[in-house]
């Protein structure tokens, strides 16, 4: 790893979206709560969600995670409200083929997590990119779950 590899990883918009993560915290009364973590480095984000019609309505998240996991937390935050779990999920999906190399960046809204490309290089750190959907998608899973019982 060089070291413009590194600088180039943690680019100014990266540092900008990490520096500045909305609906953080905690939701007084979620239907689900989960929390996501990243053995390898540490890395957890928990999510807060409540759905109305299968959409997400409020949305919180507590985020312990590097500026790379941070920034990813940052735009799904910017996000999240009105998505449904197929919108979430696809996201995920197409984020993590991203980071693999094995596809573009993810769609629209969520397709400012194209600043994350340099990170295809750092594999042990891809986990943590991820959290923020990965919880996401589980809570509204979760959620769904739980109105149906």
């Amino acid at each position: 790893m060089a070291e413009t590899d590194l600088i180039k990883l943690y680019s100014g918009r990266i540092l900008e979206l990490a520096a500045d993560i909305p609906r953080t915290g905690q939701l007084s009364a979620p239907q689900a709560r989960v929390t996501r973590r990243s053995p390898l480095c540490g890395s957890n984000v928990t999510v807060d969600v409540v759905l109305r019609e299968g959409r997400i309505a409020e949305f919180a998240q507590d985020v312990r995670a590097c500026a790379l996991g941070q920034a990813a937390a940052s735009v799904v935050g910017a996000h999240a409200i009105g998505r449904s779990r197929a919108e979430i999920e696809r996201a995920r999906d197409e984020l993590a083929a991203m980071l693999q190399g094995n596809g573009p960046a993810p769609a629209a809204p969520f397709e400012e997590l194209a600043v994350l490309i340099p990170a295809q290089a750092f594999q042990n750190r891809h986990r943590s990119i991820l959290l923020a959907l990965e919880a996401t998608a589980e809570a509204m899973a979760e959620a769904e779950r739980a109105a149906c019982a």
